[in-house]
């Protein structure tokens, strides 16, 4: 714990002193991204056609594989999950196009920013980082639908074989959802902590693809409650914003029938703050494997940084 603290005040150090050269870039880059990111949670809440359709069709393969209809677990989750798939579809493009470039970007100032001076990041080196950062990127999609399918294949054998040898009822359902529910979440977890890690590696090493995952794989471990902790604070930050511009524009747009200049105004406020948000959570993990490298001693940094790391 006092070690996450004091990666998270580094971070935050780095952040406030670069701001107006360099991060204000990468948030401004990151900002289209917001935006979608933004509006598509809406589009998961209010469209309901696309969100029924989507939902339908998980819940026919949820019953096909035999999971009990009565559980919350599942309506819980088919429910997260069809909002989930349809978010991540809609801010596809921008994912893999102003993400990564802001992300770019904020590699460059932790990786090469000195201390005492201050320099804007350069778009062009931003853009010769992308090919990996893609690569990276695509095998992380692959690598969190391997994780959500293992978990469910995990699940689909405890609810058949309790069903096989006739244990399944009320009480064994709420267990297993229950168990269900923690194993999901830490897998997650540490899945999301991976392949964040990983674009990390892949931008700062030039490495892209498996090969970055397979690195951050060996960075982390060990350091999981670490890299968990250092999640938390962006994680939840994301969500304060998302709630305010559910609260701020999205409910006006719904009593009024449309967007007012205020409230456009306030929503690219809401984006540049989820902007803001994203930049600093990729901060947060390239201190993160500072402190990694550093503590490996293959971290070839100044004396002072080393030292501060190392603390």
């Amino acid at each position: 714990m006092v070690k996450a603290i004091n990666i998270l005040r580094r971070s935050l150090h780095s952040f406030f002193k670069n701001y107006h050269p360099a991060a204000s870039t990468a948030a401004f880059l990151a900002l289209p991204f917001s935006a979608a990111a933004l509006f598509s949670q809406s589009l998961a809440v209010s469209s309901s056609a696309v969100h029924s359709k989507i939902s339908s069709r998980l819940w026919l393969l949820f019953d096909a594989a035999g999971f009990p209809a009565a559980s919350q677990f599942f309506l819980l989750l088919n429910s997260k999950l069809s909002q989930t798939i349809l978010s991540s579809i809609s801010t596809l493009p921008f994912a893999f196009t102003f993400l990564l470039l802001a992300k770019a970007s904020v590699f460059q100032i932790v990786r090469d920013f000195p201390p005492c001076k201050r320099s804007t990041p350069s778009f062009v080196s931003a853009l010769r980082l992308y090919s990996s950062l893609v690569k990276t990127q695509i095998f992380n999609s692959f690598a969190i639908l391997s994780a959500n399918a293992a978990v469910f294949s995990l699940l689909f054998l405890a609810f058949n074989t309790m069903e096989v040898v006739h244990l399944l009822s009320k009480n064994s359902i709420l267990v297993l959802s229950v168990a269900g529910v923690i194993v999901y979440s830490v897998v997650l977890a540490n899945a999301m902590v991976a392949c964040n890690l990983a674009i990390v590696v892949s931008g700062i090493e030039r490495c892209g693809g498996y090969l970055a995952f397979v690195k951050a794989l060996m960075l982390i471990r060990g350091r999981t409650a670490t890299a968990i902790t250092l999640s938390l604070p962006a994680n939840l930050g994301i969500a304060a914003v998302e709630s305010l511009f559910q609260f701020r524009v999205m409910r006006s747009y719904k009593l009024h029938g449309g967007f007012g200049m205020m409230v456009s105004w306030e929503g690219l406020l809401i984006a540049y703050m989820y902007s803001v948000v994203v930049v600093l959570d990729t901060i947060i993990t390239c201190m993160l494997y500072k402190s990694c490298k550093a503590r490996e001693g293959n971290w070839q940094g100044n004396d002072e940084e080393k030292g501060a790391l190392q603390a």
